[in-house]
């Protein structure tokens, strides 16, 4: 056993350790109610949900921006308490699938996040994203308090006013945040912790394809 055998196996160890511990942060970083509920964080963070189809392809371009703390995929929309993954992918619980994305102010804005989830979703087809269809893939913005409901509104006036979508309508909800549900935990980090079956399933869904096409190769987070 060489010395540089030993120093890789421990820096390997090191690095999944780490990885994983950034993942537990990660989670730990949203406090849950009585009601198993993901509760809005105290200053001097914020938070913004957002539907996009699949929660796997919500989380990465949200965890690349700086002054964001954490994202959270989970389910919203519906008046079940502690919805399943298998409930709401059936389409049982009026839920859809959603991201919350705790974030510092000081360093990046909502305005910021709103243009962000714009780019990676398709706002003009009801009910459905891509590959995945049903109710609970429908897109959404889910405000929490009135400034974001403010610029949530004048964004989605903007897009309409463009030509981005050559005049197709714009079907994306705003509506008050309510309660947001996390999901089992395998489906957090999905794109890091599977990331194999993460990139085929993008890819194979067209989201990029679409992305792309609308937004140019810049506009596409992986």
């Amino acid at each position: 056993m060489t010395k540089t055998w030993i120093f890789r196996s421990v820096m390997i160890a090191l690095v999944l350790v780490g990885a994983w511990t950034l993942i537990d942060m990660n989670k730990s970083m949203q406090a849950k109610d009585s009601q198993g509920a993901v509760q809005v964080p105290k200053a001097p963070y914020k938070v913004a949900t957002f539907a996009g189809g699949c929660f796997w392809c919500m989380e990465p371009p949200f965890d690349k921006l700086p002054g964001v703390i954490s994202t959270t995929s989970g389910y919203t929309g519906g008046k079940e308490p502690r919805p399943t993954y298998e409930q709401v992918s059936r389409g049982q619980t009026g839920h859809t699938e959603a991201v919350q994305v705790v974030y510092d102010p000081n360093k990046v804005s909502y305005s910021k996040l709103v243009d962000v989830f714009w780019r990676q979703i398709d706002p003009t087809t009801p009910n459905r994203q891509f590959v995945d269809v049903g109710a609970q893939y429908r897109t959404g913005i889910y405000t929490h308090g009135d400034e974001q409901k403010k610029i949530a509104l004048a964004s989605r006036a903007a897009l309409e006013k463009s030509t981005r979508y050559g005049g197709a309508k714009i079907v994306t909800e705003i509506e008050p945040a309510g309660s947001f549900w996390a999901a089992e935990d395998y489906h957090q980090n999905y794109y890091q912790t599977h990331a194999y079956k993460y990139k085929f399933y993008r890819f194979n869904s067209g989201r990029d394809q679409y992305l792309e096409k609308i937004w140019g190769k810049d506009a596409v987070h992986k």
